[in-house]
């Protein structure tokens, strides 16, 4: 068995590549647009992991657009996405700074929560070991869920 993606539905596709790829620094790797069904699927990898998605198709992450309007509700009942990042300090307040809010900041130096546009919860983890607690990340408190 290999993993090769995660599908979820977004309602906003300029919206969720913005989040995904200017914001979160994931990368583009395909599009293809399903005229008969009706709906748009956009794969996206993780920066370190453009090479094996390239040659392997996986991992990555699968944006599907359905292009007749639909609520997406329940963010949280799907579960999260996790990504392991270099620096996650630097990466949150580069977030924070777009103006997305750190729903869980990283207080001990090692995870973080945000979510996506259509509420998808994404875990942020810092390689390695976790980073020395540092303000303002150590006290500030949690906005919301995740």
């Amino acid at each position: 068995m290999e993993y090769l993606h995660t599908m979820v539905r977004i309602s906003d596709i300029e919206a969720s590549l913005d989040f995904y790829c200017n914001k979160l620094g994931m990368v583009e790797m395909s599009r293809t647009e399903v005229e008969k069904g009706r709906f748009t699927l956009i794969f996206l990898a993780a920066p370190d992991d453009v090479e094996r998605a390239r040659e392997n198709k996986a991992p990555m992450i699968e944006l599907t657009w359905n292009w007749d309007p639909e609520p997406l509700e329940g963010g949280r009942n799907f579960g999260h996405l996790a990504y392991r990042v270099d620096d996650i300090y630097a990466l949150c307040q580069r977030l924070m700074d777009a103006g997305v809010t750190i729903n869980r900041p990283p207080r001990d130096g090692h995870m973080a929560f945000v979510r996506s546009p259509d509420g998808i919860s994404i875990e942020l983890l810092q390689k390695g070991e976790a980073l020395e607690p540092r303000e303002p990340w150590a006290s500030m408190e949690n906005t919301g869920t995740w």
